[in-house]
């Protein structure tokens, strides 16, 4: 049986997607892969995932990739620094944290000046570069709890490495940090189309991927074989069951008069109505 997998890299949030997936897709398998930022378009090329959630910027030599959000940055200090006693939902402005040392790790995925994928005004770096960088964001988070200097990362990573030591607050004209669903561009195929469609909110009736017909409509009602005379007037022919009563035959029709018919023509009307 072939089954999707999708790689996805630290604080990227692919659940709603899944869930439309199984939904739309019950018979094909979706499996999620957990990769490391700097190890997923490796997981990509190697094939061990058909697409992956990821931050951008790719390869786009040998990536397709397609803008999901852009994840808002925070600034993680200790609980002693000053900035801690702002109320959560004050912002920092970059301008605040001139004097701090900043820890940015070499797995930093928030695309300052002159990173790769930076806008062309893209701000430089707040405060004080660290002397020596950190080498993972969690490692970074390690140093800001010992008050050793401020990180700048996207709030996702913030709940991700949350300590009760550290904190955030959101930050001001830093750069977003886009995320992205990516794929190798020369392996397209339809299970990486219905991924592409979901995630760009197609509806199940879309014209690409496989499930691109429309929902079969529910068959039509069966017509009584027969004519009047067929199995949709059989239950008022006789036995205790009929509409007719104990009084079946041909008396008890005699008896009836015109409410005979009557009884029949409901009787078909119940048969025409099963489904």
């Amino acid at each position: 049986m072939r089954r999707f997998r999708l790689a996805y890299v630290p604080g990227a949030t692919p659940a709603k997607w899944v869930r439309t997936w199984r939904e739309r897709l019950a018979d094909v398998p979706l499996d999620l892969v957990a990769v490391e930022a700097g190890d997923a378009e490796r997981a990509l090329r190697d094939e061990e995932a058909d697409a992956a959630i990821l931050r951008l910027p790719v390869d786009r030599d040998v990536l397709s990739a397609i803008r999901l959000y852009e994840e808002t940055p925070v600034v993680l200090v200790s609980r002693d620094h000053l900035l801690a006693a702002l109320e959560p939902e004050e912002p920092v402005a970059l301008a605040d944290l001139d004097d701090d040392v900043l820890l940015r790790p070499l797995d930093d995925v928030v695309p300052w000046a002159g990173a790769p994928g930076a806008a062309d005004d893209a701000p430089e770096p707040p405060g004080r570069p660290a002397v020596e960088r950190p080498a993972t964001t969690a490692d970074a988070v390690v140093l800001v709890a010992a008050n050793v200097g401020v990180a700048v990362v996207p709030q996702s990573l913030a709940r991700l490495h949350h300590r009760k030591d550290v904190t955030y607050r959101r930050l001001d004209d830093a750069p977003t940090a886009p995320v992205a669903l990516a794929w190798v561009a020369d392996r397209d195929d339809e299970l990486v189309e219905e991924m592409v469609g979901i995630v760009r909110g197609r509806t199940v009736n879309s014209s690409r991927g496989r499930r691109a017909v429309a929902v079969p409509e529910e068959p039509a009602t069966p017509r009584a074989q027969g004519g009047r005379g067929g199995p949709a007037n059989q239950g008022s022919r006789g036995g205790s069951g009929a509409r007719g009563g104990s009084g079946g035959g041909r008396a008890g029709a005699g008896k009836q008069g015109r409410g005979g018919p009557s009884k029949g023509r409901g009787s078909r009307g119940k048969g025409g109505k099963r489904r």
